[in-house]
């Protein structure tokens, strides 16, 4: 008896803690690819090559080489716009493995401007696996890679993709791997 009620208790304790989390991205599905694109300094001049893949292991490869040539220097990868759902209080996870280098997390409000997105730095361990927590409040206005004052915080319903992106002046090869994307949501963990 002892050991059901343990059991049942542990159950509804794992259950408990999956609903505090929400699902964004996963590359599980036979099209997972299809949520996404490549945007790289070649928009502006640049030479940089990132590139994606879905791995057989299902989570996503971001690899390529970051040049600083022709006043290049970015690589990124980003969700094609869609409703995500996002709300006040809402913190980022994402479970990556990484090379060393220090990448963005993107989030692209839907608007016109050009260039504009909400950003925070993810910090990668080379060749571990990490989960990376980021609240939206702690995301930063940018355009065209420089800070924006005086901008106001995300507004969650405006934003529609989001994206990482390796822009740290060091020319060479790159390697991102993202298992998954989700929500942790305030009302859920309660």
């Amino acid at each position: 008896v002892f050991l059901d009620n343990f059991l049942t208790l542990m159950m509804v304790t794992m259950a408990m803690a999956e609903e505090k989390w929400i699902t964004l991205f996963d590359f599980t599905g036979a099209d997972a690819a299809k949520d996404w694109q490549t945007v790289n300094d070649g928009v502006m001049g640049g030479v940089s090559d990132g590139r994606f893949k879905i791995t057989d292991t299902k989570t996503m490869e971001f690899f390529g080489t970051l040049s600083l040539a022709n006043n290049g220097g970015f690589a990124s990868v980003r969700t094609k716009p869609k409703k995500l759902d996002l709300k006040k209080g809402d913190t980022l996870v994402a479970k990556v493995r990484g090379d060393g280098r220090e990448y963005m997390l993107n989030l692209y409000p839907a608007r016109s401007q050009v260039a504009y997105s909400f950003r925070a730095a993810v910090p990668t361990k080379r060749d571990e696996w990490i989960e990376v927590k980021i609240p939206l409040d702690k995301f930063e206005a940018t355009s065209f890679g420089r800070v924006v004052k005086n901008a106001g915080a995300v507004k969650p319903a405006e934003i529609n993709a989001l994206g990482f992106m390796l822009g740290d002046k060091k020319a060479g090869p790159f390697k991102l791997e993202i298992e998954w994307i989700k929500v942790e949501r305030e009302e859920l963990s309660k």
